[in-house]
């Protein structure tokens, strides 16, 4: 049984933005750290660390020794730390974890996305330990998310990808596209990384033309989800069919195709912008 709602009332309640946290979480720098005990956010890659009864998901609470620790913020008023366990190092006892890619995730919504908001801490800070300008080490800046030199003194901050995903229309049909990777017969949305110079409604049109071959226009903004797999904000949008048949582009999916609005294939799962695109666009068919 999933920790997920069954329906969002707009983009801004998908799982992974900071909105689901809603007042029980506050971001602060990881250079005010009051000490003491705390709740201990702990990841193993796209897995959280949590205690499990049948009544609830939580957050462990207490001192976590000598695993290296960031400081996030405030859960339920109290202090918050990250903390990254390698695979060789053993789970803590009367911990489990929980997938935060799993497509009906048990965690809770709040927890997926404070567990998100880890990983791209930890994506981040695993890219930023070094200047990227000297190749010295780096340290946090006081009182904000970012890292400064200790020899040069250059700044870094992070580094979040924009990311467009579109959703291509003509009458009764909707146009979906397949990477090789995924489920079986699971389809989704175009999607692509923006370029220089691009707005995101250019890098949808863009997008679309070089991976199927369909000539678009008419793109409308939807909405957007912070998507921390490992660092990227999806921004969705609608486009209208203007012309072109389907070619697609096989170094990056593995099918590209027009399907009938009565009769799709597997979609992505609710938790995320392509599913929620897709069903905003079959409630006003």
């Amino acid at each position: 049984m999933s920790g997920l709602p069954e329906y969002y009332a707009s983009t801004l309640d998908l799982p992974f933005n900071r909105a689901c946290l809603d007042s029980h979480f506050v971001l602060e720098s990881p250079t005010v750290d009051p000490g003491g005990v705390g709740y201990g956010l702990l990841l193993r890659g796209n897995m959280l660390l949590v205690e499990k009864t049948p009544e609830r998901i939580k957050l462990p609470y207490g001192k976590w020794g000598e695993n290296p620790s960031i400081y996030l913020g405030r859960w339920q008023g109290k202090p918050c730390r990250l903390i990254a366990l390698e695979g060789g190092v053993p789970i803590p006892e009367g911990l489990e974890p929980l997938g935060l890619l799993d497509d009906k995730p048990l965690l809770p919504i709040e927890l997926l996305s404070l567990g998100g908001i880890g990983r791209m801490v930890l994506h981040w800070q695993a890219r930023s330990s070094f200047c990227g300008y000297c190749g010295q080490p780096t340290d946090w800046m006081s009182g904000e998310w970012g890292r400064k030199c200790k020899s040069c003194g250059a700044n870094t901050f992070p580094a979040i990808h924009p990311c467009a995903i579109v959703l291509v229309r003509r009458p009764g049909q909707v146009l979906l596209t397949r990477k090789a990777e995924w489920a079986p017969n699971r389809y989704s949305l175009v999607a692509g990384f923006q370029e220089f110079g691009e707005s995101l409604e250019e890098t949808a049109i863009r997008e679309i033309a070089e991976e199927t071959g369909i000539v678009a226009n008419n793109v409308r903004y939807v909405g957007s989800q912070c998507w921390p797999f490992p660092s990227q904000v999806m921004v969705g949008f609608v486009a209208d069919y203007v012309g072109g048949k389907v070619e697609v582009d096989t170094t990056e999916l593995d099918d590209a195709r027009w399907f009938s609005i009565n009769d799709l294939p597997a979609l992505p799962p609710k938790r995320s912008i392509a599913r929620y695109i897709l069903d905003t666009a079959m409630e006003q068919s």
